[in-house]
């Protein structure tokens, strides 16, 4: 049988862009609220100290596990070695911490952290661009590798690797050096087809965020004045079970491909509006549903 872990992302609580959308809990307030939702992993966010020796033991007393934390990667600019002194520590933390991976995310030329950008003025590179970046990305995800620590990549809405055709293109010229992380969310708001990118590019994926999307919202954005923070306030994500996106097909086409590993909630919303335990408990529900359907044993960290 297939296994699957489950983790979140502290995003549900606190966000790192929009302070405005964040909840005022304590790193321990929050992992007990996942541990009590169902959770036995949570990905690193910016109220987590970064060293094993202090963090460690709040994650034991929660029965919680490092399951990825995102690192905001520049490799876009050429510069390898400016990114590996920055992942380093980072790096450190998450072998002795024995996480899985480093979510890498582009965000050089990215507007997906400013509110002034609409999300029509998100970078755009052509073939051969994308040729060179996807190179050094496998670059830079080899050396990570080799240090003890991969990376997963993670496609991003308003960042340089966004639609379907990106995506696609990223993967042509990149290598198996640096594996990718699946978010539907993010295709389906990029317009991309969440199914067929999968067909295309399981033997990749390596993580995976379960974010959902409420194309009501997305679709009644204007995209050449409204940005992507614009649409995280207003409702764009979501947790599984409450959004657009059929999960149990999703989860089962993964399974259909043999994708063991975590499955992250990812689901920024204003925690006035949504609740953080509540809605973590409720997108945990219907994860526990779609992987029973979809066949795999759900297991702790």
């Amino acid at each position: 049988m297939l296994k699957a872990k489950l983790g979140i992302s502290p995003i549900c609580w606190w966000n790192d862009d929009l302070v405005e959308l964040s909840d005022d809990v304590s790193l321990e307030e929050c992992l007990r609220q996942a541990s009590q939702a169902g959770y036995t992993g949570m990905e690193t966010g910016r109220r987590f100290p970064m060293t094993i020796g202090e963090l460690g033991p709040i994650l034991n007393k929660y029965g919680i596990s490092v399951c990825g934390g995102w690192f905001s990667g520049t490799v876009l600019e050429g510069d390898l070695e400016e990114n590996k002194d920055r992942i380093r520590a980072q790096m450190d933390l998450f072998i002795a911490a024995k996480a899985p991976c480093i979510v890498y995310g582009e965000v050089a030329r990215s507007v997906q952290g400013d509110r002034s950008k609409p999300l029509a003025s998100k970078p755009k590179l052509d073939e051969d661009q994308i040729k060179t970046y996807a190179r050094n990305m496998t670059a830079f995800g080899e050396w990570c590798a080799e240090q003890g620590m991969p990376l997963s990549y993670h496609h991003h809405m308003a960042a340089v690797i966004e639609t379907e055709a990106e995506l696609d293109l990223f993967m042509k010229h990149s290598g198996a050096g640096i594996p990718l992380l699946f978010d539907a969310g993010h295709l389906a708001f990029a317009g991309g087809d969440v199914l067929r990118a999968i067909d295309n590019h399981h033997a990749r994926i390596t993580h995976v965020h379960t974010k959902d999307v409420r194309m009501e919202v997305i679709n009644a954005l204007d995209r050449s004045k409204e940005s992507f923070l614009d649409a995280v306030v207003k409702g764009a994500f979501t947790v599984p079970g409450d959004g657009s996106l059929d999960f149990e097909a999703i989860v089962k086409r993964l399974a259909n491909y043999g994708y063991e590993g975590w499955f992250v909630v990812e689901a920024e919303q204003d925690p006035k509006k949504a609740p953080p335990l509540e809605w973590s408990t409720k997108g945990n529900k219907e994860l526990h549903r779609v992987m029973a359907a979809a066949g795999y044993q759900v297991v702790a960290a």
